[in-house]
């Protein structure tokens, strides 16, 4: 017997994931985590998710699903933080393949289902916007939780829906996701963030960072990505909410769209036609824009310069706290340098550093 967690959006709550069963389950037999490949530019220059197509070494687990393990690559020049988490982290992660649409995943999650007759089924979402309607203005990434939420609403089996650190994907506002939730199953603390710990000093999720550190007892409000948007960090960062399944279908239109889609050119086309936008189509023209653009190597006194106006415009709107992915666009450099840049910013200025984020200080 084993647990199924389907980790809704992408690589960050694959890593929430694997904190969340540590948190209710305990560690003695890790889940089976089923997560899209789909990193941002920083980490993978090929706009959109990635497919087993996309690897090499993938294991297979049933007709329609494989596992990625830790000596699974990516081919070149698409990237993936998948394999670097099945080498850190003792769970087994499995590709959603989201190129045949919803009823490909929902084909998907009915073969690991019947192959591993898992004891519990958890969908995870860190932040809420699977909660949304479609139409909200501040939605920026619905597809990907709208597919999950879709596939999971037509297998034969409970699936639980998880809401984690509502308001931290910087989309929802957690005011407006309240109604939508029931009361908090669970306060992440400091003890349950360590089994990942290791893992967010080099994941670039920030939403995923974001509940740590809330975990972890810091507040403020946090800048994030590349638009530069505030998120409060509060008290209710922490907390992991059980939301209604079908409720959650009812109410976003998107998932109730992509039931019937068998591409993901299909369930791009329903997202333009929703939410007025695809997710991918602002990662092509992003990539496109980064690829026209030389690669700037890091200059660790510019770079701390830069960073300084950077602290001194974020202070003034009262912003405590940033990632560092925030600081490597903020800074105008590529995902090759995020890594050195981090590392220059933590031998500097080591009393900055909130782990997993960067307080700007006073």
């Amino acid at each position: 017997m084993t647990r199924l967690i389907v980790a809704a959006g992408g690589g960050g709550d694959a890593v929430a994931a694997a904190m969340l069963d540590a948190a209710l389950y305990g560690n003695e037999r890790p889940a089976v985590i089923l997560t899209y490949a789909w990193d941002r530019l920083l980490i993978d220059p090929v706009p959109g998710p990635r497919g087993p197509a996309n690897f090499t070494g993938l294991r297979p687990l049933t007709r329609s699903v494989q596992a990625v393990p830790a000596d699974a690559r990516p081919v070149a020049p698409a990237g993936s933080t998948l394999p670097r988490l099945a080498a850190e982290l003792p769970h087994t992660f499995v590709l959603i393949d989201p190129h045949h649409g919803a009823e490909g995943i929902t084909r998907q999650l009915e073969e690991l289902i019947q192959q591993l007759a898992p004891e519990s089924i958890d969908l995870l979402d860190v932040g809420g916007d699977i909660l949304a309607r479609g139409d909200e203005p501040t939605l920026r990434s619905p597809l990907a939780d709208a597919l999950t939420l879709a596939a999971c609403c037509q297998v034969n089996a409970r699936v639980r829906l998880l809401v984690a650190g509502p308001g931290l994907d910087g989309e929802l506002p957690a005011d407006d996701l309240r109604d939508r939730m029931g009361p908090p199953v669970l306060m992440l603390t400091a003890e349950h963030v360590e089994p990942v710990g290791s893992v967010l000093e080099w994941h670039p999720s920030e939403a995923t960072a974001m509940l740590a550190a809330t975990a972890r007892g810091v507040r403020g409000l946090c800048v994030v990505r590349d638009a530069g948007l505030p998120v409060p960090l509060t008290d209710e960062g922490p907390t992991v909410h059980e939301a209604d399944l079908d409720d959650a279908l009812n109410r976003n239109e998107l998932a109730r769209a992509l039931l019937v889609t068998e591409t993901l050119d299909e369930a791009e086309q329903r997202s333009r036609e929703i939410c007025g936008h695809s997710e991918i189509d602002y990662e092509r023209d992003k990539a496109s824009r980064l690829g026209s653009r030389p690669e700037r190597k890091l200059d660790p006194d510019a770079a701390l310069r830069q960073l300084d106006e950077f602290e001194a415009e974020a202070r003034d709107r009262g912003i405590t706290h940033t990632t560092f992915r925030r600081i490597t666009e903020a800074l105008g450099l590529g995902g090759k340098q995020r890594q050195d840049l981090r590392a220059l910013l933590l031998s500097s200025r080591p009393e900055q550093y909130q782990a997993p984020l960067w307080h700007i200080s006073s």
